[in-house]
């Protein structure tokens, strides 16, 4: 055997046959790959949140938008129900669909803007409540035998939104305050 080195290779010890080079990758390749991972993980980590808390913003602007049209949100009248059942009664109709509009595009604009996010985090902390409430009250109109209905499957996604605000929260809100 030659003992001449072989380039980009290294000695590997195997127990039966000695010291014998075996052709790895180049070693500045994995050096790049890695390097390139690592530059994505800074960015990830400066634009991902920005990015989940602007575009969980433009959701509820658009669905917010939605409710002050009547007749272009499917969820009219679940709104209008839910609002009954958590009021008692006291709101209903049509001011409960331009209270929803107003709170789910107050919120959107809130993330949106970033100042705001804290504020914006508080209103989507309200809307999911009226958002979840028709799993316990209207039980029957989201569900059947066969699974979610349309309006079911509507008012389930919202987990995903929630778990999104969860993020956004985790990045936006202060931490304890410590005393001196």
């Amino acid at each position: 055997m030659s003992s001449m080195p072989v380039p980009h290779t290294r000695p590997v010890t195997r127990p039966s046959v000695g010291a014998r080079p075996v052709r790895l990758a180049p070693v500045g390749l994995l050096h790049r790959i890695a390097a390139a991972e690592a530059a994505l993980k800074v960015v990830l980590e400066r634009w991902s949140v920005p990015a989940l808390r602007v575009s969980l913003g433009l959701v509820f602007v658009a669905f917010g938008a939605l409710k002050f049209f009547p007749g272009m949100s499917p969820v009219e009248s679940l709104v209008e129900a839910t609002w009954g059942v958590l009021t008692f009664g006291l709101v209903g109709g049509p001011l409960a669909l331009v209270l929803t509009a107003v709170i789910e595009t107050l919120a959107g604009l809130a993330l949106i803007s970033g100042v705001f996010a804290r504020f914006g985090l508080v209103m989507l902390a309200v809307a999911f409540v009226g958002i979840l409430s028709p799993l316990v009250f209207f039980p029957a109109e989201l569900f059947t035998a066969a699974g979610p209905t349309l309006l079911g499957q509507y008012v389930l996604k919202n987990v995903v939104l929630i778990a999104a605000a969860m993020v956004i929260a985790s990045k936006a809100l202060r931490g304890p305050i410590r005393r001196a």
